[in-house]
């Protein structure tokens, strides 16, 4: 892979797969020619919206974060907002995209949406293997949301939001089923959710985990219990991977200083960085860079 030389790393808006620049929702075939962006081929970008794409057709090969993966047929691929994606190579693909904003999630006035596993994404999975009921489900759900955004009606906007939550609704059942093993604790399930959610948007701001469990107006001890129930880990544990995982990409996919860095995802003293860091990667900042810049390049 190939770094981008731009301090920023580019985000991609939702208008870049259709000509709608105030779009915040898209559904297409894809009929065996790519959508890809030629400035985005080895080059790494963030997507501003959420991503699916059922594929029928063709191959590929992509990384997001620092996992690569191949695209096959009867496969279901989706990437979030604040994923790096890196194309390494693009074939004649066949399938069904569907994307959508942040915007468009809230629109919809249902909280519950944003706790979806498929959305919370804890797993960190980009693929999802389909059977082949699991596959024709989703196929005539696509169909009944193509059909109502091709052929607007009085409450369109309504009834595509209903068609995507279940959507996600159905392929969160389908990711709990691969990727989870815990099947109690609704209560703590909930409250795990509260905290991703909150980890994703503060991990720059809120370094410790009481800070996120005043948010969440309970105890330290109370907040741990639910997450170490979900995932083995301790909250602190969940903030600084999310740090270090940032940091990686930055140092990877940016031109950035380490003290740059540092000082965006929250730490005033480069040298407590470069410590951080080193504590939990086994090497400096810089000598991360160079080591991935050799392995990639």
């Amino acid at each position: 892979m190939n770094n981008n030389n731009n301090a920023a790393i580019p985000r991609y808006p939702l208008s870049e797969v259709t000509n709608n620049t105030n779009a915040q929702f898209v559904i297409k075939k894809v009929c065996g020619t790519s959508d890809v962006l030629t400035e985005q081929m080895f080059s790494p970008h963030r997507k501003d919206y959420y991503f699916f794409f059922l594929v029928k057709k063709g191959n590929s090969r992509h990384w997001v974060d620092f996992l690569s993966y191949q695209v096959q047929p009867h496969h279901l691929y989706f990437t979030l907002p604040h994923q790096i994606h890196v194309k390494e190579r693009e074939s004649q693909t066949v399938g069904s995209l569907i994307a959508f904003s942040e915007e468009f999630i809230t629109l919809c006035n249902d909280e519950t949406i944003k706790q979806l596993p498929i959305i919370q994404n804890n797993g960190l999975k980009h693929a999802i293997a389909l059977t082949a009921e699991e596959e024709d489900f989703l196929d005539h759900l696509f169909e009944l949301m193509l059909q109502e955004w091709l052929v607007p009606k009085a409450h369109t906007q309504t009834v595509l939001q209903s068609y995507v939550k279940i959507y996600l609704v159905y392929l969160s059942r389908i990711y709990s089923k691969l990727f989870s093993n815990d099947n109690n604790g609704v209560k703590q399930q909930a409250l795990f959710m509260q905290f991703s959610a909150l980890l994703g948007e503060k991990y720059a701001q809120l370094h410790h985990a009481g800070d996120y469990a005043d948010a969440l107006h309970i105890t330290t001890g109370h907040l741990n219990s639910a997450v170490k129930h979900h995932t083995g880990k301790t909250v602190t544990d969940m903030i600084q991977e999310r740090i270090m995982m940032e940091a990686k990409r930055l140092l990877f996919h940016s031109d950035m200083s380490v003290k740059e860095i540092g000082y965006q995802l929250g730490f005033e003293d480069a040298a407590y960085f470069n410590r951080t860091f080193k504590k939990h990667a086994g090497m400096t900042p810089l000598e991360f860079r160079q080591q991935t810049h050799e392995k990639y390049h």
